[in-house]
This record gives structure tokens, sequence and C-alpha cells, in this order.
């Protein structure tokens, strides 16, 4: 199943996708650890990250720290003008990443407000001006993920994929929703297959893989080179490996032990409060917590009580006494 993007072979094609407040440098690390053939940055602005790196400013997480400690890592970017796209990109290459990633999927109104996103599709000459500026921009594979189109009326991710073979890019990530979609309905697996037939690129499939047998599905129906998973990794960063073991010989995977798992949220939450201070750290955590917990007795209780604290050494206290009765020995 392997495949190449530009000169980095992908030996297994299940990559985590980027996500907003959630693919951070912590969790990116547990995800890579477990096992994945990639993963992929949060999406960056781009005119806001030329802007802090002019300016010095270290605030932002995202742009913190060397790419090349994550080695190979596709960071992606979200902007409207080519120039600062090819700019933003430069100074992502020189930062270490191995892959660019142009972002024409992300369908929150925040970013397609500003003409971002997956706005960009219904633009097709600014799509390909977008695309050839960052390819030319840079010596690294540039790669774009996208929808299927705006809306059911208008479905031109076929379009643009030749547009991007022709500009130079390496390989295609294609949710299956439209914009207006959002993650409403199913993911159209069978469309993303359309885009596939459309080019000779590398063609990934992306939306509703939460369980193993979904990306085999997936790909099945899509006839994808690979599958990108989002949301079916909360909460769960062995996920990928899961899914690439069983493309690989079809035996379903186990979770991974209780003890094991809390060790792993214990982690999580450690590696937030250091990235991001103790204040911030506490509550960004909050989100993942719950889905670290979620089927657990108590879970709801747990939830409940975590959003309320402030203090991460009482948060820990509640994590201990969550899973605590769940590894205690049953009585005969």
């Amino acid at each position: 199943m392997a495949f190449a993007i530009g000169n980095l072979q992908i030996e297994d094609p299940v990559i985590l996708a980027p996500m907003s407040g959630v693919t951070d440098q912590v969790f990116r690390g547990l995800v890579k650890r477990f096992g994945a053939g990639l993963v992929v940055s949060e999406m960056i602005a781009s005119q806001a990250m030329i802007r802090q790196m002019q300016e010095s400013v270290k605030e932002s997480r995202k742009m913190s720290g060397s790419c090349a400690e994550e080695f190979p890592l596709s960071v992606q970017l979200a902007g409207s003008d080519p120039e600062v796209m090819a700019e933003a990109a430069k100074l992502n290459a020189d930062r270490g990443a191995a892959i660019i990633d142009i972002n024409f999927g992300c369908p929150a109104k925040k970013v397609t407000n500003k003409a971002c996103g997956s706005a960009i599709m219904q633009d097709e000459r600014l799509s390909g001006a977008i695309m050839a500026a960052v390819v030319k921009a840079v010596d690294l594979p540039v790669t774009v993920k996208m929808r299927t189109g705006w809306n059911l009326e208008n479905r031109n991710a076929p379009v643009i994929a030749r547009i991007a073979e022709d500009c130079g890019v390496k390989m295609l990530t294609v949710h299956g929703r439209t914009r207006c979609q959002k993650y409403s309905g199913e993911a159209d697996w069978d469309f993303v297959g359309e885009v596939k037939d459309a080019v000779g690129l590398p063609v990934v499939v992306n939306g509703d893989i939460t369980g193993v047998r979904d990306a085999a599905e997936a790909l099945a129906r899509s006839g994808a080179d690979g599958v990108m998973v989002g949301r079916g990794a909360y909460g769960r960063p062995w996920f990928p490996r899961q899914v690439i073991d069983y493309l690989r010989d079809g035996t379903l995977p186990a979770d991974p032990p209780l003890a094991q798992r809390i060790a792993v949220m214990l982690e999580h939450y450690e590696g937030l409060l250091t990235l991001y201070g103790a204040r911030t750290g506490v509550r960004i955590a909050r989100k993942h917590l719950g889905w670290y917990s979620k089927g657990l007795e108590g879970a709801a209780e747990f939830r409940a009580a975590a959003n309320r604290e402030d203090e991460p050494e009482r948060v820990k206290d509640l994590i201990h006494k969550l899973f605590e009765p769940a590894l205690l020995p049953r009585a005969a």
C-alpha cells in the first residue's frame, strides 16, 4: 500500500488529519509513537504566520519549535493570497517541514468568510494560482486537502484535482462532503473515486473513518491510495496504528489495556500543561479528557467535575478516581 509524496516514501498510508485545537505537537507525538504513516499540523493562517515571524512574536504554539524534530511533518497552510501563501511555505520549509499542505477544505465560517479554506474551491482560477505559487516557492512536496466542492450543485473536486496535477502538486486528500454539508450526512467515498479517476496523483480519502472497517470500505469504494483519520482519533491516539494493522492483515485490533490508556491520558495531560502553561493547558485538556473517558463508568460525572476544575493536580486526582475502580481486581 505504500506510495510516494514527491521523494518522500509513505510506507503505511494512514494519515492523521489536521484538526485545529486537537493535533498540536503533544497529540501528534503520541500518534506518531503508536505508529502512523504521516501526521499533519493544525491549520496555520499564512498571513498571521508571516506577521508573527516578522515581529518575533512567540505566542503561537502552532509555530513553536522545529518541524524537523517531528520529521516527517506535513504543515498545513490556509490563505487566499498566492504571494502570502508562497512566503509562508518558505518559512515552514526553513523550519524543517517535510511537506506543505494547502487547505482548501476547512468549512468553518470564520475561515470561509475570509475567502479561505473550502471557499477557494468556488474560484478555480485562484485555487490554481495559489497552488502554482506554493509549488514554485519551495523545494518540498506540496499537497492539497479539499472537499468535494462548495455544495451539491458544485462538486468540482475533480476539476481542482486536474489543476493541482498541472501545477505540480504531489498528493490530494478529499473529504467526502461539500463545504455546505460541513459534518452532516455521510461522507461520499464513491465521489472521491471520481477524483482518483481524474488524475494520476496519489489520492487519500477522508471523512467518517471512525473504525478500522470504515477505513477498508472507504478505500474499496474510492479506489484511493490511503486514508486520513480525523475525529476517529479523538481520545484514541492509537487508532491510526489500529487501522494500519487491520489493512495489513485483516485482524481486528484490540484497544490498549486500561492501564496503558490511563498512562497515555496522563502523559497527554502533562504534555499540554508543559506546552501551554498550567492555566491554559488545563482548559485545552478538557475536551481530550472527555474523549479519553468515553464509555467508562462515571465518565459523565468525571467530565462535569473536570470542566469546572482549574487546578492541575486536582484534575489528576479526578483522573485517578475515574480509572481506579476499573483497574481494581474484581472480587471472586
